[in-house]
């Protein structure tokens, strides 16, 4: 017999996340992204569990000192019966998904398994959530590399087509195609709403992953060594890591009384600063930086094909969600050059520094 969530969530007196019987459940909770969202579900007292590899070394997780903060497995979300065991232990009732193999360089070296973990990744655990009744909601973390990408600089919108040309990016539209799936699965036999979120580059304050260009900026500042940058004049919708998770909590909201997504961009809606413009900013906040043109490391002699202009639209979220950016691209920027100056100069922990950023943007919002 077949489920039926929808009259559940759309008759559901719960409002917002709060009132949910289960807790959220993060996948990619140790991951820059996935720290800064258990710090933000604390905040608003939303119970959170989370399913994720080990930290990587130097990373916001380490540095916060996040281990056993919440509810735990360091786990890979390729092993379904791992996975499913800890979704039956905590019963979750919605599913933020952002394990995922993040790096376009590192995709070059390591394709297959780039491949395994972000789709196979997924399907493991939307044919897991769709075999219990207790899950209402799931959003699936893609990226706004998904799209067919001719560099002509227009934003892309959510029914733009998709393609990949790097093995992350191509890795990431079969991502979509498995929530397309799950989601036609859910329209015959019935399931937990699902939907795909599509954000740009994202940065903030802890984040120390090879080949991003924040992180290797203060990389830079740390030892002293140049600064490689590969691309200056490539264009990408830079934004503060707690605006993309915003629209997400905001998303689940709706999702759970009974809204209908497909998929959703979260992005600012102004000119994107090329990568050279960000180098210029962090100069003048650091002037001891060093910069290299033009080197990449990838091995073999391999060079990447980088989309040189990327920039989507996220109008939609404006309409569906009431969603609005806090900062602007030179304000997410310069926040997190601020985190990082105090953290190296002043020696102020990283919890206590991102928990003071999130007091801040959540000053005046609210869920529900």
């Amino acid at each position: 017999m077949s489920k039926d969530y929808s009259s559940t969530m759309e008759n559901s007196p719960e409002q917002g996340l709060r009132g949910l019987p289960g807790p959220l459940l993060l996948t990619g909770h140790t991951g820059f992204k996935g720290t800064w969202m258990t710090f933000l579900l604390e905040q608003l007292n939303v119970p959170v569990v989370g399913y994720s590899l080990p930290a990587s070394k130097d990373s916001l997780y380490e540095r916060a000192e996040r281990t056993g903060a919440i509810p735990e497995a360091l786990a890979d979300i390729r092993n379904y019966e791992a996975l499913e065991q800890f979704i039956d232990l905590h019963k979750p009732s919605t599913i933020i998904h952002m394990a995922a193999q993040p790096l376009v360089l590192k995709s070059y070296e390591n394709p297959r398994e780039t491949f395994e973990v972000n789709v196979m990744g997924t399907a493991n655990l939307l044919d897991i959530a769709f075999n219990k009744d207790f899950v209402k909601a799931i959003i699936v973390v893609t990226t706004d590399k998904v799209y067919r990408n001719d560099n002509s600089g227009r934003a892309f919108v959510e029914t733009d087509p998709l393609e990949g040309k790097d093995p992350y990016s191509a890795s990431k539209v079969g991502t979509e195609a498995v929530v397309s799936a799950w989601q036609q699965i859910a329209k015959v036999s019935g399931g937990p709403r699902v939907v795909s979120v599509r954000a740009g580059n994202v940065i903030g304050g802890g984040d120390f992953a090879e080949d991003r260009i924040i992180p290797d900026i203060i990389r830079g500042v740390i030892t002293g060594n140049p600064v490689q940058i590969r691309n200056p004049m490539s264009i990408r919708p830079w934004q503060h890591v707690l605006d993309p998770l915003w629209g997400y909590l905001l998303l689940l909201t709706v999702l759970i009384n009974g809204k209908e997504i497909k998929n959703i961009n979260f992005a600012l809606n102004q000119r994107n600063l090329t990568v050279g413009e960000v180098v210029e900013i962090a100069k003048k906040e650091w002037d001891v930086i060093n910069v290299e043109y033009g080197r990449s490391r990838v091995q073999d002699n391999v060079t990447p094909s980088e989309s040189t202009n990327l920039q989507i639209n996220a109008v939609l979220a404006e309409q569906k969600l009431n969603w609005r950016p806090h900062f602007d691209q030179v304000e997410a920027i310069a926040s997190t050059l601020k985190w990082w100056r105090r953290a190296i100069a002043s020696g102020v922990v990283a919890s206590e520094l991102v928990v003071l950023d999130v007091i801040e943007f959540l000053k005046g919002k609210k869920l529900e």
